[in-house]
């Protein structure tokens, strides 16, 4: 299990998830959500303070989605999800506030077009 501790080496593990699941047969709209919000990610984690925080929101997000759509990742990608959330688990409690962990939204600013998948 690698331990990820700079935003490049979280970039770095987001890219090689998002090269593997847009590799799936079944592009699921659930799929097609976390692929978006693993790009939004990977995208903002270095303008942030505490990417721990965008992190663990993330791991959350699809662990919410993937439940809902039935996603069941294979080793490597659940591999990478789990040093992802260990990642964020840095953040402590502050990463997890009320937040509706199934609400894509949270990662796109209000001038950005979030994409839909129905």
């Amino acid at each position: 299990m690698s331990t990820l501790s700079t935003n490049s080496e979280v970039k770095a593990a987001i890219g090689e998830l998002i090269k593997e699941l847009t590799n799936y047969d079944n592009q699921s709209p659930e799929l097609l959500d976390i692929i978006d919000v693993l790009g939004q990610v990977e995208k903002k984690i270095d303008k942030k303070k505490h990417p721990e925080t965008l992190v663990i929101r993330m791991v959350n997000y699809i662990r919410s989605t993937a439940m809902k759509g039935q996603i069941h990742f294979l080793k490597p990608e659940e591999s990478i999800i789990i040093d992802l959330g260990v990642f964020g688990q840095k953040a402590g409690l502050n990463g997890q506030y009320m937040a509706d962990f199934s609400d894509k939204s949270q990662f796109y600013s209000f001038t950005e077009q979030m994409p839909r998948h129905n």
